[in-house]
C-alpha cells in the first residue's frame, strides 16, 4: 500500500511539474504573441489604410470591399471586358460591359429608374491633377437603363423590396480612325430619393449625397486597378511635368544607385582600414582610433556646413555623386571591422605568410572571406542608413526632383498629395519603400547576427 501511494504521489507531482512547464511556455509564447501584435498591428492597419480609397474613415474597419475576393472577381472580369488587361483594366474601342446595380425600396414605395453618367473625372489630387488625360466621357455610351427583377426582402426590421436595374457601357469602334485606349472609365449612378443603394456588379468606390450616389473612380478597374489602386497611382500618376516619367520609379532607381555605391565604398574603406588599424604596426594608430571613435559621437548636423561648402566647391550640390561622397565611409564601419579582425586569430596570417602569400593576397584571399558575417552585417546596417537616409539627401538634392532619393520623395509626396487629404497614395508609397529593407534583411539576416555577435569580441 505505501509502495502504490508513494508512487501515486509521484504523478501526482510529474504532472504539476508538467503543468508548470506547459504554463511557462504558454507565458512566454502569449508575451511574445502580445508583442509581436502590438509592434506589427499598426503596420497592419496602415497597410489596410493604404488599400482604401478613405483612410481617414472613422469607426476603421478591418472588412471593406478592397479585401472581398467577390470584388477581387469582379474587377478581374470588368477589367478583361474594358481592355482586355484583367490586371490593370481599362476601357479600348469595341467593348462592351453589363453592369448591374441593386436598391432597397421600403413596402409601399414605387420603383424609378437611376440616372447612369460616366462623368469627366481627373486622376486623382496633387500630381494627377496637372496632366491631361483622355476621359472616357467622350468616347462612353451608356444603353438604356432596365429594371431587372424585383425581389421581397427586409433589411434593418424594415420590410420591403431589392430592384435590380441593368445597363452596358459601350466604347463604340469607329473603322478608319484611330482611337485611344483609356485608362480609366468613371461611373457615377444616382439613385431617387427613398432608393438606398443595396449592391452591385462591383463595390463602388464611395457612395455620395447622403448615399443617394454610388461612384466608381472606373467600372473596369482590373485587379490591381481596384485591390491595390493606391499602389498602381504611386507609378501611374505621380509623374514628371517634363519628362512624363514616373517620378517613383526614378526616385527607387536613384536610392538603389547611391545604397550600392555607398556599400560598396563603405565595405572596401572600412575592411582596408579595420585591418591596418587591428593588425598593422603605425605609429600612433591608438590615438587614430581613439578620434576615429570620437567623431562617431559628433553629429552629421554639427559638420553640415562645412559639407555643404565642400560640395559646392565640387560642383557635387544636386548631383546624387554628393551623397555618395559625403556617405562613402563611416567611422562607426570601421570601428565594426577592426573589432571583427581582432577576433581572427594572428596563426591564420602567420600561416599565410611562412606559404609566401603576400600581405594584399593574405587580406583579399584569407582575411576578408573569413570576415563574412561582419561584411554582411555592415552591408544591412550601411544600405538601411542610406535608404532612410533624409537629412544629407535634403542637403544636396533640395530643388532637384528628378534627383531626389526616396526619403525625399516621400516628403515631396506629403507636401503635393497631404494638402488635398489624399493619404492613401502617401501610405502606399511608403510600403513600398519598406520593400527592399525587407527583402535585404531577410537575404543577410544570417550574416547580420553573426556580425553582431562576433563584432566586440577579441582574438
Amino acid at each position: 500500500m505505501a509502495t502504490h501511494a508513494i508512487k501515486k504521489v509521484r504523478k501526482l507531482d510529474e504532472r504539476h511539474l508538467t503543468r508548470q512547464r506547459w504554463a511557462r511556455v504558454g507565458w512566454v509564447y502569449g508575451t511574445m504573441l502580445a508583442l509581436a501584435i502590438f509592434f506589427i498591428g499598426p503596420f497592419y492597419v496602415a497597410y489596410l489604410g493604404s488599400l482604401k480609397d478613405n483612410p481617414l474613415e472613422w469607426p476603421f474597419r478591418y472588412s471593406f470591399a478592397q479585401t472581398q475576393p467577390k470584388n477581387w472577381v469582379a474587377a478581374w472580369r470588368l477589367g478583361l471586358l474594358g481592355a482586355g488587361n484583367p490586371w490593370l483594366g481599362g476601357f479600348a474601342p469595341g467593348a462592351s460591359i453589363p453592369f448591374q446595380v441593386s436598391y432597397f425600396l421600403e413596402e409601399g414605395q414605387e420603383p424609378q429608374t437611376p440616372l447612369v453618367t460616366v462623368p469627366t473625372r481627373r486622376a486623382g489630387a496633387g500630381l494627377g491633377a496637372i496632366f491631361d488625360e483622355v476621359q472616357a466621357a467622350q468616347y462612353a455610351q451608356v444603353s438604356e437603363v432596365l429594371e431587372l427583377s424585383r425581389r421581397p426582402a427586409v433589411l434593418s426590421g424594415r420590410p420591403g423590396q431589392i430592384v435590380t436595374y441593368g445597363f452596358t457601357l459601350r466604347y463604340p469602334r469607329q473603322e478608319g480612325v484611330s482611337q485611344p485606349v483609356i485608362p480609366r472609365l468613371p461611373l457615377d449612378i444616382e439613385a431617387p430619393r427613398g432608393q438606398q443603394y443595396y449592391a452591385a456588379t462591383l463595390e463602388p468606390s464611395r457612395l455620395e449625397r447622403r448615399g443617394r450616389v454610388a461612384s466608381w473612380d472606373s467600372a473596369a478597374p482590373g485587379f490591381f486597378g481596384y485591390v491595390f489602386r493606391n499602389y498602381v497611382r504611386v507609378f501611374g500618376e505621380a509623374r514628371d511635368p517634363n519628362s512624363g516619367a514616373s517620378f517613383f520609379l526614378r526616385w527607387t532607381t536613384n536610392t538603389f544607385l547611391v545604397c550600392i555605391a555607398v556599400v560598396l565604398s563603405t565595405l572596401l574603406f572600412a575592411s582596408l582600414g579595420g585591418y591596418a588599424l587591428a593588425r598593422m604596426y603605425l605609429p600612433g594608430k591608438n590615438y587614430l582610433f581613439a578620434f576615429i571613435v570620437f567623431t562617431m559621437t559628433v553629429p552629421s548636423q554639427a559638420t553640415f556646413i562645412s559639407n555643404y561648402l565642400v560640395l559646392r566647391d565640387l560642383g557635387l550640390l544636386g548631383s546624387l555623386w554628393g551623397m555618395v561622397v559625403w556617405s562613402a565611409v563611416g567611422a562607426g564601419a570601421i570601428f565594426i571591422m577592426k573589432q571583427f579582425f581582432e577576433s581572427i586569430p594572428r596563426e591564420v596570417e602567420e600561416a599565410a605568410l611562412i606559404d609566401g602569400a603576400s600581405p594584399v593576397t593574405t587580406f583579399f584571399r584569407i582575411i576578408l572571406p573569413m570576415a563574412t558575417p561582419a561584411l554582411g552585417a555592415l552591408t544591412i546596417l550601411t544600405f538601411q542608413g542610406m535608404w532612410n537616409e533624409f537629412f544629407k539627401a535634403a542637403v544636396v538634392l533640395s530643388g532637384q526632383q528628378a534627383n531626389y532619393t526616396l526619403p525625399l520623395g516621400l516628403s515631396f509626396f506629403r507636401s503635393a498629395y497631404g494638402v488635398a487629404g489624399d493619404w492613401g497614395l502617401m501610405l502606399a508609397s511608403a510600403f513600398l519603400s519598406m520593400i527592399p529593407i525587407i527583402i535585404l534583411f531577410v537575404v543577410f539576416q544570417r550574416y547580420f547576427v553573426e556580425g553582431v555577435s562576433t563584432s566586440a569580441l577579441k582574438g
